[in-house]
């Protein structure tokens, strides 16, 4: 349910409905608004009936049954898509389209750095790479772990970019969250419960990558782990589909994203590198994501591919990043939006 509070409703009105909320057994989840704030109480569905009484406490303009499985993640909860703040210039889910851009691994601290000035000069706001890499094979490249957290960090002090890198598990999800700014979930741990709920207590933002088979509702009820935990900073990100197709990495599901903006309040992020496996194919669906409502793009630049530890067919190098990005300010525009 949804408690729907009046515009003008007082703080201490809205605290004697959530200690109502609380005394019926359900947890109470502010979500604030542009004119009001609503409430979630989310709990057993079996007793929902009795949060009807709420409607007529003081302050309240209505108490409204959430129909989708995702509660907090839905529109019926929050009309207007969420602005999740990475730092006092960067927002995601506004008029700005974020560029995050980066290699696939951290290397070297030479690289993370020369990566990291190309991109803030090319016009990205986000630094990525991966400090912990889940790889399919025992055998491949795992990262460079806490020593890459520490590069990162220092990349962010030299061009001043925020840092997203991937959490790979609940006993390191403190540990990264003490350099990086947003959490990053990649695609083998979307449905990773345990790693979900832990995240869902770290109050950092955190970008939710759609799981390779996952439907778009299994992405909302992933989403709906963290959210239902306390962190309403969630960013989801389409990075391709497993499909029949061959001739792609994965299949870039370009109808995700108008499918997401209509069920979710939450911001859309698109990964073309992951999507297509092949750096010949990163700039034109990055236009298309764009077009299709995307609010940021996830794209891996690399100074050299040929070597790269990890991904290296789909990073594109620094100067076909640059010239991507002056095309991507072009579709930016026509689709009303900034870089």
């Amino acid at each position: 349910m949804i408690i729907v509070m009046k515009a003008g409703a007082t703080k201490r009105e809205r605290d004697e409905v959530i200690k109502k909320i609380k005394e019926y057994g359900y947890t109470p989840h502010i979500i604030h608004g542009t004119t009001r704030d609503v409430i979630g109480a989310v709990g057993d569905e079996r007793g929902k009936v009795i949060l009807q009484s709420i409607e007529f406490m003081n302050g309240v303009e209505s108490v409204v049954p959430i129909l989708k499985p995702y509660k907090l993640a839905s529109r019926e909860v929050k009309k207007e898509t969420s602005v999740i703040k990475i730092n006092d210039t960067v927002a995601i889910g506004g008029k700005d389209i974020i560029v995050m851009a980066g290699p696939c691994a951290v290397e070297s601290e030479e690289q993370i750095i020369e990566v990291a000035r190309v991109v803030k000069n090319a016009g990205a706001k986000v630094l990525r790479g991966g400090a912990f890499k889940p790889r399919t094979s025992p055998y491949a490249f795992q990262g460079m772990k806490e020593e890459g957290l520490r590069l990162l960090a220092k990349a962010r002090e030299e061009t001043g970019l925020p840092i997203i890198t991937e959490v790979v598990n609940p006993e390191t999800a403190e540990l990264v969250a003490e350099y990086s700014d947003i959490l990053q979930i990649g695609t083998r741990n979307a449905q990773n419960f345990e790693l979900l709920k832990k995240l869902g207590q770290i109050q950092k933002p955190v970008l939710l990558k759609r799981g390779m088979s996952m439907t778009i509702q299994e992405l909302l009820m992933s989403a709906e782990y963290i959210l239902s935990e306390g962190n309403h900073a969630v960013i989801l990100c389409e990075r391709g589909i497993r499909t029949f197709e061959t001739a792609t990495r994965n299949t870039l599901d370009l109808s995700a994203i108008p499918v997401l903006k209509q069920k979710t309040h939450l911001p859309v992020v698109v990964d073309p590198s992951h999507a297509t496996g092949n750096y010949h194919y990163v700039a034109p669906m990055s236009f298309a994501a764009i077009a299709a409502g995307a609010d940021g793009l996830m794209v891996e630049v690399h100074p050299d591919p040929e070597h790269a530890s990890s991904d290296g067919p789909q990073s594109l190098k620094p100067e076909n990043f640059t010239a991507m990005m002056v095309k991507v300010r072009l579709f930016a525009e026509v689709a009303e939006r900034s870089l």
